[in-house]
């Protein structure tokens, strides 16, 4: 007898591991390819964080540590609040996470009961939208487009044929890379406060910032609940940690969670965290690399054939519309890796409904790479 497998386990796949595989795959057979696919910055981490962790593993037994994370590293996650934003935070408030998804897991998993509304964006990070279902939370998603910059407003909001319980924003966002502005920013939060919705901010690609730099939600709202992590800024994807500042009366149902689903997010990498922070200025360069890469893929792309794109504000993302290319974005992002070796993300990953015509491409990786993955596209789409 056949036993069951939980519906839980049956939400989309995220395609774009699936297409980093199919990269890989053609990588091992001596091909060369160039990945535009997977948001994952090319440089490694700090050299201060790499020097902090190797000095912990002869020196530290590297146990468990405490739910909420080790004091030293919730201490100076405040601090950058007040250095980077001017912002006051008290440390108690601040919950070490084993990246930014165990993050989201916990704020799901505490601000919200089986069957409650929770608005995202669409294209937005597909991760919300999987584990919302598999959580048995119901995902609203709320179709943006250039019209709005790509953001969600208050009179969307308004204007859904449901009540939310709570809403997930990101910004810079991904796939798109736009930003809300301070002011829009603003409204969103005074909206939820003023309608009883729980305002999640996505705020893991702040630092990487081009024209203004992003503001975070924890100005404009107490009862916000902030996510962030190492990976992006501070090139740590591997590491798994991340952060969130939660409202004070939300932190013992977080560390009661944590300690149940994750005991505490990996010591090493909190070890090296706390020196991340004493790492900016190398941080800052990488995004000066981004910056370099950005400028040249919106000059060349439009060469390629791909001149409809969204705004990237921030984050390393450029997503754009093919519909004057093709209807079936996935089947042509796959034509173009077997075909050209350049790896890209087909835009079903972020709108069900309409991403059949969009596609991302990452600029994380190295500019001779940006160079080189131009330079094939225009020559198979011209």
């Amino acid at each position: 007898m056949a036993l069951k497998i939980a519906k839980r386990g049956s939400v989309a796949p995220f395609i774009v591991m699936d297409v980093l595989r199919a990269a890989n795959q053609l990588e091992a057979r001596g091909e060369h390819v160039i990945h535009l696919e997977v948001g994952q910055p090319s440089t490694g981490a700090p050299k201060k964080v790499i020097k902090a962790t190797q000095k912990a593993l002869l020196g530290d037994k590297i146990g468990y540590t405490d739910a909420l994370g080790i004091e030293p590293l919730r201490e100076r996650i405040a601090q950058y609040y007040q250095d980077y934003y001017k912002v006051n935070v008290d440390p108690s408030r601040v919950v070490v996470t084993t990246g930014s998804s165990s993050g989201f897991l916990l704020s799901f998993l505490s601000a919200f009961e089986p069957g409650d509304k929770v608005g995202l964006t669409a294209p937005g990070y597909p991760a919300y939208r999987n584990i919302l279902q598999a959580l048995g939370y119901e995902p609203v998603e709320i179709a943006v487009g250039p019209e709005t910059h790509f953001q969600p407003t208050p009179q969307m909001l308004d204007n859904l044929d449901v009540t939310l319980d709570g809403l997930i924003v990101a910004s810079p966002g991904n796939p798109t890379g736009s930003m809300l502005s301070r002011d829009d920013l603003k409204a969103l939060c005074d909206y939820c406060d003023e309608k009883g919705i729980r305002f999640i901010s996505d705020e893991i690609y702040h630092g990487i910032t081009y024209e203004n730099r992003a503001d975070t939600a924890i100005e404009f709202s107490d009862s916000a609940i902030l996510i962030n992590s190492f990976s992006k800024y501070f090139s740590m994807t591997g590491w798994r940690l991340g952060w969130m500042i939660v409202p004070e009366n939300m932190v013992r149902a977080i560390e009661c969670l944590a300690q149940n689903l994750f005991i505490s997010a990996p010591t090493l990498s909190q070890l090296g965290g706390v020196a991340a922070f004493d790492a900016i200025e190398e941080a800052d360069a990488n995004v000066a690399l981004y910056a370099k890469n950005r400028e040249m893929l919106l000059n060349e792309l439009p060469g390629a054939g791909f001149d409809r794109l969204a705004p990237s504000d921030g984050a390393f993302y450029i997503y754009s519309d093919v519909a004057h290319l093709t209807n079936d974005a996935q089947a042509f992002c796959q034509k173009i890796l077997a075909d050209t070796g350049v790896a890209t993300t087909p835009g079903v990953d972020f709108d069900s409904q309409r991403g059949h015509r969009f596609m991302r491409f990452s600029y994380a990786g190295c500019f001779e790479d940006m160079v080189e993955a131009t330079k094939r596209l225009k020559a198979y789409l011209k």
